[in-house]
């Protein structure tokens, strides 16, 4: 891969997530009602799949750093899953 169709690929990435930023900031003042939240984890995930993928390599590299991506991907669901439940098990009682 030459110099610049690197720099070519990873500004294409950058003004991607640039986009996705500027959805997100407008998403902020557009009243959804329950479907904000949905809109803004959706543009979340394609963010995440924009960088892991294109910017980190996930998608030329080897099965074995990508069950690792997808491991590290996992537990990370299980912590935030864990933290949700604690939080809301907290307010109910209140």
């Amino acid at each position: 891969m030459s110099v610049w169709s690197l720099w070519r690929r990873n500004l294409l990435i950058w003004l991607a997530l640039l986009i996705l930023l500027g959805l997100t900031f407008a998403l902020a003042y557009i009243p959804l009602g329950p479907f904000n939240i949905v809109a803004a984890l959706g543009i979340a995930a394609i963010k995440v799949g924009l960088v892991s993928f294109l910017f980190m390599g996930l998608a030329r590299s080897s099965a074995l750093i990508r069950l690792a991506a997808a491991a590290g991907i996992f537990w990370l669901i299980v912590l935030f899953s864990l933290t949700l439940s604690d939080i809301l098990t907290r307010l109910s009682g209140r």
